[in-house]
């Protein structure tokens, strides 16, 4: 039975980069092979992963709607959209990456919508962790797309804001009883002393279980800007051993792994 790791929370507060330092702590702790599902139509989990995206599940949604009627004879719509899904799949020797792509445009999905969701439920059990990047806000739990989830963690800055979108997702998520292992913040790329109480105190204001503090680290910006892949950072990055902290304080599956 795989485990599924969503990290939610407001734009702008790091949640790529830390799914990527999650994929990353997996791999690290021979708990792959990993599937990265990239759930944001702002497509950049590819890029911290270093990998290029071929195809999104959204354009072979779209491309069937388009060809409904141009199908190879004898292949049935199902086996045609497993076909193409399998073809968009970014796959290496530690993760696979597939990239949802942008939402329902006109027309009627229901048909491939219901066939995509089957597809992902079987091809998610094929790994022993799945590690989610959702789109900023709440859209995204609230049409259901993060379901049946192990762990969701809140990624926030140090910014008021922020904290309280993070305190806004956990409601949410318990007014809808989206069904939820374990829920937590994390507070990322925090500076000093004084911005980390202030960001940890108005978490606590506000009743969020704190999963931990990502500090401000240059290696993770000096990557960013040279388009490296966070998966080459070194094991002694702050963001890195800080990351690894939080992972294996949430399960001890982590930690026992190392």
């Amino acid at each position: 039975m795989s485990e599924l790791i969503a990290v939610a929370g407001k734009g702008g507060t790091g949640k790529t980069t830390f799914c990527a330092l999650t994929v990353r702590h997996l791999i690290k702790k021979g708990l792959g092979p990993v599937l990265a599902i990239d759930a944001d139509a702002n497509l950049n989990f590819n890029e911290v992963l270093g990998v290029d995206i071929k195809q999104t599940v959204g354009g072979v949604r779209d491309d069937l709607l388009q060809n409904m009627g141009m199908l190879p004879a004898g292949m049935s719509k199902d086996a045609w959209i497993e076909l193409q899904l399998a073809d968009s799949m970014i796959e290496t020797k530690d993760f696979d990456l597939v990239a949802m792509g942008k939402p329902e445009g006109t027309g009627c999905y229901c048909y491939v919508n219901s066939v995509l969701q089957r597809y992902m439920e079987i091809l998610q059990h094929n790994y022993p962790y799945v590690v989610m990047d959702n789109e900023a806000g709440l859209e995204h739990i609230s049409r259901g797309t993060t379901k049946n989830v192990s762990y969701l963690l809140i990624v926030s800055d140090a910014s008021p804001r922020g904290v309280r979108t993070a305190a806004r997702i956990r409601d949410l998520v318990k007014d809808l009883k989206v069904p939820v292992g374990q829920m937590a913040l994390v507070l990322n790329r925090l500076g000093s002393v004084e911005m980390t109480q202030a960001a940890v105190a108005e978490a606590a204001e506000r009743g969020l279980e704190l999963a931990g503090v990502i500090p401000a680290d240059e290696l993770v910006t000096k990557f960013d800007l040279a388009d490296r892949s966070l998966l080459e950072l070194p094991d002694d990055s702050p963001a890195i051993t800080a990351a690894g902290k939080i992972l294996e304080r949430i399960t001890g599956k982590l930690a026992l792994a190392g």
